[in-house]
């Protein structure tokens, strides 16, 4: 009887162990993001201390580094956007698709070469990406441009976008494989039975049931992309542009973080303490696209519940 009381108050001993142990881990996941947020908030209010917050939001031109200097991040948010957007629309058709024929079409055999394949895109490093947008891609499509009669430069939105698109087709691919593979097949034999075809059920079945899980990797993918500076250094250039033009050369929010940080500046003075006002920027627009991204996850799993059963 005591061996038992013995055994059970361990029991009880390693199970609060492991309850502190998981909200310590929880707690210091939460801290960690107040803390990287009030880090940048208190720098970036005292950017906006020393400069205009509304055309910081609104201004066209961004020029820190000569007299009378100007803080507009209208142009970096619009290379950003354009950058990012070219990216997804590489990403999303090549690695969905490549998701849905390995988990639908290919054999075991196939899909066990084709997933290891894809997945060697993620480990290649960011530079070498850049080296192959700048020395591959981009002279490409100066030369497509000029036999279309258009003027393209070599450091383009375009170059660095389709290679950003390569480098986070692994990421959007293999998720989605998990996911929809993660689809009971009952539904499928179900759907096939009442005499829908293989792509109907496709279309009509797995994808509602696993976009949840689709959603979510775009969105990781999303924050890989708008978070990448290497590629965007090497084949988009560091001009602030503001251009609806993907030709051109432009520039990204993390990119004019790193070069405001690593000039020869003072840290109190405006062209650094500037990094910190678009990196809050960043953080509340990454918060928000995880809200919104959260509310549609929410809403297709009650539109599309899985039932395991």
């Amino acid at each position: 009887m005591h061996t038992f009381e013995s055994k059970n108050k361990s029991r009880e001993l390693k199970e609060k162990a492991i309850k502190i142990a998981l909200i310590t881990a929880s707690t210091i996941s939460i801290l960690t993001t107040f803390g990287i947020l009030f880090s940048i908030l208190f720098e970036a209010l005292a950017f906006f201390e020393l400069r205009s917050f509304w055309y910081f939001l609104t201004g066209t031109e961004w020029s820190p580094g000569i007299v009378g200097s100007k803080f507009g991040a209208v142009p970096i948010f619009a290379g950003t956007i354009m950058i990012t957007f070219i990216a997804m629309a590489v990403a999303i058709p090549i690695g969905l698709g490549s998701a849905i024929y390995m988990s639908e079409y290919a054999s075991h055999t196939t899909r066990d070469y084709l997933k290891p394949i894809l997945e060697i895109l993620a480990g290649i490093p960011t530079v070498v990406y850049g080296f192959f947008a700048a020395i591959t891609v981009a002279p490409f499509i100066v030369k497509a441009a000029a036999w279309f009669g258009l003027e393209a430069s070599f450091n383009s939105a375009l170059a660095s976008g389709i290679v950003m698109g390569i480098m986070i087709i692994p990421v959007i691919s293999s998720l989605s494989d998990d996911v929809i593979r993660a689809v009971p097949d009952s539904q499928r034999k179900a759907s096939l039975g009442l005499g829908m075809t293989q792509g109907e059920t496709i279309r009509n079945i797995v994808l509602p049931s696993a976009l949840p899980g689709i959603i979510s990797a775009t969105l990781l993918g999303f924050s890989k992309a708008i978070g990448e500076t290497m590629i965007v250094v090497m084949a988009a250039g560091l001009r602030p542009n503001l251009s609806i033009n993907p030709l051109e050369d432009m520039t990204t929010v993390t990119v004019r973080i790193v070069d405001a940080l690593v000039g020869d500046q003072a840290f109190n003075s405006p062209g650094t303490l500037s990094a910190f006002a678009l990196g809050l920027a960043l953080f509340i627009i990454t918060l928000c696209l995880n809200i919104v991204s959260l509310m549609l996850i929410r809403k297709f799993k009650e539109k599309y519940k899985v039932n395991t059963l």
